[in-house]
């Protein structure tokens, strides 16, 4: 078996830029495509969007030969090894939306030799690889197993942790053949101490959503304890974190005004849909689903409940709400709660304006777009304050210093609360200055 020492990357988002600088980093010849020219101009210009990878690395990498081009498939003809890494959404009715799958098919088709080695990263179901991937790719005449290879091998990027596009992170693989997993297995060694291969790609399809539907799972069943908590007058976080003094046997979640990114919100969908295809239907994951999609919905009510609390309507009320992005910490606002927060406050009447230091434009739920603004605006011309995504960088004891009325939907106001019936907390009501509910 010779060694693939040029990759083309279909896709160069929150996986496949990380993907094609380790590769290079490791000492191959790497050309990154994308459809989006935009992304490509960016790219060159040396402005990295992805908060793991710096303006200074992808700087370097250029200058030392890393290809960055839209699609042309007499380029991507000639490299060894491609690796499509495109997003994976789910349609209006939550099912699989292959389409940029399909259509990163149709260009590797256009440039597909005997030979080569194919690779497909996107999250997926069971059965997508073997099945409408590779028949795109076979519609050129050149057959799976006998003419190319091809396996599946999942990302396991965490957004805003540099470490899981690293080297001590395992990866999966599956191929067709065993020819297909070693060829596979070998090129992820470049850049992943170990690799882990499976019998097939559709065992490492399912792998990947296991591990991210098993998160959704968990994060549904901590979101339903904070609502049981609300009405039994108790502390989730509290709960929580007795809970998690125990030194096996549990795993610490906790609730939030819902679920966003490129995975959680989205995979569950992708299982439960293959699921129904053999007659098997998986309520448990699609409840899940559904829990964590009402939680917006939830803390639109807290609010419209703290302004109650003063006298107020949430009609007409000046509502501040803190942080866009789906997660602390990153600029990524893919699928996040604060879309359904927004849009839901403003369906209610709500003047809604937001602050996010890494996110400077939201478009909500609804369609409409907003612009991030200055936090002491937001501050001094608010009457509450909705805390969605915690960012490390702002400063909190200010900000609970300052607003008069807060609603804090991930325990922000920990330690901070500087009045009583001054904030009210998801999952354990109104706190007091001493941190007891009250």
């Amino acid at each position: 078996m010779n060694e693939d020492r040029t990759v083309g990357i279909i896709g160069l988002g929150y996986v496949g830029l990380p993907l094609a600088l380790g590769l290079q980093e490791a000492g191959l010849d790497v050309v990154g495509v994308d459809a989006n020219p935009r992304r490509i101009e960016e790219l060159l210009a040396g402005h990295s969007p992805i908060d793991d990878i710096g303006d200074d690395r992808l700087a370097a990498a250029v200058e030392r030969g890393l290809r960055l081009l839209n699609p042309d498939p007499e380029t991507l003809r000639d490299v060894d090894a491609l690796v499509v890494c495109v997003p994976t959404p789910i349609t209006a009715s939550k099912e699989p939306d292959l389409r940029p799958v399909i259509a990163a098919a149709e260009l590797v088709r256009s440039s597909l030799r005997s030979g080569q080695l194919v690779v497909l990263q996107s999250t997926t179901f069971p059965g997508t690889t073997t099945g409408p991937f590779r028949e795109v790719l076979e519609r050129g005449g050149l057959v799976a197993g006998r003419d190319f290879d091809l396996a599946f091998a999942p990302e396991r990027v965490n957004p805003g942790d540099p470490a899981s596009s690293g080297r001590n992170v395992p990866r999966l693989v599956g191929g067709i053949t065993p020819q297909a997993t070693a060829r596979a297995k070998a090129l992820f060694e470049h850049i992943n101490a170990v690799v882990v291969p499976l019998s097939s790609p559709d065992a490492a399809e399912l792998a990947k959503l296991l591990e991210n539907v098993f998160r959704n799972i968990n994060i549904a069943f901590v979101n339903q304890l904070a609502l049981l908590c609300e009405r039994m007058g108790l502390d989730v976080w509290e709960v929580i974190d007795a809970a998690a003094t125990k030194p096996f046997g549990f795993m610490a979640f906790r609730p939030g005004p819902g679920v966003g990114g490129h995975c959680i919100p989205v995979d569950p969908y992708y299982l439960s849909w293959r699921a129904r295809e053999f007659d098997f239907v998986e309520r448990f994951i699609e409840l899940a689903g559904d829990i964590n999609l009402a939680m917006p919905r939830h803390v639109v009510e807290l609010s419209a409940e703290a302004l109650n609390d003063r006298g107020r309507a949430l009609n007409g009320a000046a509502v501040g709400v803190i942080g866009a992005a789906f997660k602390p910490d990153v600029q990524d606002a893919r699928n996040t709660p604060a879309a359904d927060v927004v849009a839901g406050l403003v369906r209610r009447g709500a003047n809604v304006r937001y602050h996010d230091p890494l996110v400077p434009e939201l478009r909500d739920a609804a369609g409409a777009i907003h612009h991030s603004v200055p936090l002491d605006e937001l501050l001094d011309g608010s009457d509450l304050i909705v805390v969605v995504t915690p960012h490390r960088r702002l400063d909190w004891d200010a900000i609970y210093g300052r607003a008069g009325l807060v609603v804090d939907t991930c325990n922000s106001s920990r330690g901070r609360v500087r009045a009583d019936r001054q904030v009210l907390r998801l999952g354990a009501g109104w706190a007091g200055v001493d941190g007891v509910e009250n």
